[in-house]
């Protein structure tokens, strides 16, 4: 493990040191504050020696009440779909930077499995303590903005190190189908990710993915409490094509996906895709490989997402040919239509960008819809 140091997720013997130096920073101590109000610090030491104790005592614990105050409840379904005494390597479409994988911990932790180590990239450790917390967390780092050279030895390491805590370690992984999340919900997964996984093994790359237990995961929020951060961002990057997220920005992206209201939320997690990913070997190229490795990951998240009226609803706004009045009714779609208009007047640039705004919005709740559709139809023709 030496040589994952730097990468690594903490484990039991590193608890005491972390708590410690979290236990310096002031801003850290007022999240503390705000999230177990009335509660001591020190008092909370006492409850945490391993990392199990961290999860369960404070993250699982915070979650629940998170879900309470901005959300109307969190369903899930394929837990029959996983082996409990099998590390899963699950892939899964990226909608919310933090919640993504702290719900799936979750829903994991409370039906008495064991919780997944968890891809975070560096470019959102803008403190120290960041990564101290995430570390603590099951977080393992994930190196970005490096030059080639350097970027291809971190890749070849971050491969071994996911391989060998699947593999070696038996702990299950979460990372996002694609580096950052897909702004306009057209989920697709990065092939630069798989090619990562096989960097510095000794296996062809169909066996590699194929040994990894791969799990798409589809996960589904009724109302992105970010939606409109991302409607922005599309607008300032059109607006200058140079635009880029500051600091301050992930920051604002993390807290408002945490505290926003989410409405109903879905995870589903579907069977491990291993033989289908081995049948690989037998086309022509890696590149080949690579492309249906991807689409067979996307099929599986397209055709398990659970949607609600408002993706209905954005479907027919985008294109009125469609009729999918079946699946709301008349005060879903008022309820939407306000709810845009309220996520919209929170963008300062709106006047006079109203139009590609709204559509921007339409095309984030629309596209699962959309590629739901797309994956359906072509399943039937094979059939």
């Amino acid at each position: 493990m030496d040589d994952f140091n730097d990468i690594r997720a903490f484990n039991d013997q590193d608890v005491a040191g972390a708590l410690e130096e979290l236990s310096q920073e002031p801003i850290f101590l007022a999240l503390v504050n705000a999230a177990f109000p009335g509660a001591k610090f020190e008092d909370l030491l006492k409850k945490a020696n391993t990392i199990e104790d961290v999860q369960s005592n404070f993250v699982i614990n915070y979650l629940s009440r998170m879900l309470k105050n901005s959300s109307d409840g969190l369903s899930f379904s394929g837990l029959d779909n996983i082996d409990a005494n099998q590390a899963h390597f699950y892939i899964s479409n990226h909608r919310d930077i933090i919640l993504d994988s702290a719900l799936l911990n979750y829903i994991l932790n409370t039906n008495g499995y064991d919780t997944t180590e968890i891809a975070i990239g560096d470019n959102l450790l803008i403190y120290p303590w960041i990564k101290t917390l995430v570390r603590l967390n099951k977080s393992f780092i994930v190196k970005r903005n490096l030059p080639i050279k350097q970027m291809m030895v971190e890749s070849a390491k971050l491969s071994k190190y996911i391989r060998h805590t699947l593999l070696e370690k038996n702990n299950s992984i979460w990372i996002a189908q694609r580096e950052g999340r897909a702004k306009d919900s057209d989920d697709r997964t990065s092939g630069a990710l798989l090619k990562m996984l096989n960097m510095g093994g000794e296996f062809s790359f169909s066996e590699c993915l194929g040994s990894m237990n791969i799990t798409p995961l589809s996960i589904a929020y009724e109302y992105d409490p970010c939606d409109y951060l991302k409607a922005r961002e599309f607008l300032l990057k059109k607006l200058d094509p140079e635009h880029k997220k500051s600091a301050n920005d992930d920051l604002l992206n993390m807290r408002t996906g945490i505290e926003g209201y989410k409405g109903r939320i879905h995870f589903h997690i579907a069977a491990p895709i291993s033989k289908e990913l081995v049948k690989l070997e037998a086309l022509k190229t890696k590149n080949e490989q690579v492309t249906a490795a991807s689409e067979l990951i996307d099929k599986q998240i397209h055709l398990n997402y659970k949607f609600f009226p408002c993706n209905f609803i954005a479907h027919e706004m985008l294109h009125p040919e469609s009729d999918f009045s079946e699946y709301y009714k008349e005060e879903d779609k008022q309820v939407f239509e306000s709810y845009l208009e309220k996520q919209m007047n929170r963008i300062p640039e709106k006047e006079g960008n109203e139009d590609y705004l709204r559509t921007m919005m339409l095309t984030m709740y629309a596209n699962p819809l959309i590629n739901h559709i797309v994956a359906h139809n072509e399943l039937k023709k094979h059939l």
